[in-house]
């Protein structure tokens, strides 16, 4: 079953994991651009961590893993909410050519986001000096959060898939048994993760071990955008700025990079963006 998480968690230990294969969705947000390969590829494994990430934590809103860089790929995202909505985008991409992770994302740092619908946003930060996604990952939850956690993703530009292991919160497992169950899943290849759904990829890893997993939850390509988040956003950049922009084009026009619907604020409803009936008349 793709496009769909799997939480599961062993009974004899204090050890949580989820399962994750992204099928349709992942197609769907390649379909908006025209990524070299190794950038659709690295943006399925961020995807996949995200959603992954994401059902780990008790909130109503979003997770974001976002990477700034010198690289090859300057601006790479994802994010995974908790209705089941990912997206993601590689910014300016579309002339990387490297297959190594550094080259593509440069001297850079991994942000991850926790933005809740109540409350306040959180964000935690690790240098990329790891030599994958999942390996920069592990470095932030052993370095900030002190929660053993391991990840191994692959994605070859059809599916993305993943498999988070980490130890429950202010619980300390077995040394001995988090050793046994990480390397267990060091075994999985690379097209069993591709291409296996979670019961038979964690039959064929933890088949001896006493596993129960829950209800799947279904995930989808689903866009945040809106026309209000847009004002929102446009707001921002000042009324003086975007009457110039009026006067000289008679519109303000805005695209949304993740799925390219067009957004257009005709004058009167700029004026209205800042509680004003009508437009300014500018000589």
């Amino acid at each position: 079953m793709s496009d769909h998480i799997h939480r599961f968690i062993f009974d004899n230990s204090d050890v949580r994991g989820a399962h994750l294969r992204l099928s349709d969705s992942y197609r769907d947000i390649l379909s908006n651009h025209h990524y070299p390969p190794a950038v659709a590829r690295l943006l399925g494994e961020f995807l996949v961590a995200a959603a992954l990430l994401s059902v780990t934590i008790k909130f109503r809103g979003s997770l974001i893993l976002q990477v700034r860089g010198s690289g090859e790929v300057p601006l790479i995202m994802a994010e995974a909410n908790s209705n089941g909505d990912i997206r993601g985008i590689a910014r300016d991409a579309g002339e990387a050519l490297s297959e190594d992770f550094h080259t593509l994302l440069g001297d850079a740092q991994l942000a991850i986001t926790i933005d809740p619908e109540r409350g306040n946003r959180y964000q935690g930060i690790v240098r990329l000096d790891g030599d994958s996604l999942a390996s920069c990952i592990e470095a932030y939850f052993r370095q900030s959060e002190q929660l053993a956690t391991r990840l191994w993703l692959d994605a070859d530009g059809e599916h993305a898939a993943g498999i988070l292991l980490q130890e429950l919160p202010e619980q300390h497992s077995d040394d001995a048994t988090w050793q046994h169950l990480t390397a267990l899943a060091d075994t999985v290849q690379p097209e069993e993760l591709l291409t296996l759904d979670a019961d038979r990829l964690l039959y064929r890893l933890y088949h001896q071990e006493p596993l129960r997993i829950f209800e799947p939850k279904a995930l989808r390509f689903q866009c945040q955008c809106s026309p209000q988040r847009v004002a929102a956003a446009l707001v921002s950049l000042g009324q003086q700025e975007l009457e110039a922009i009026i006067a000289e084009q008679g519109q303000v026009d805005s695209h949304c990079e993740f799925c390219h619907r067009q957004f257009h604020f005709s004058a009167t409803e700029i004026a209205a963006l800042f509680g004003e009936a009508e437009p300014h008349t500018r000589h």
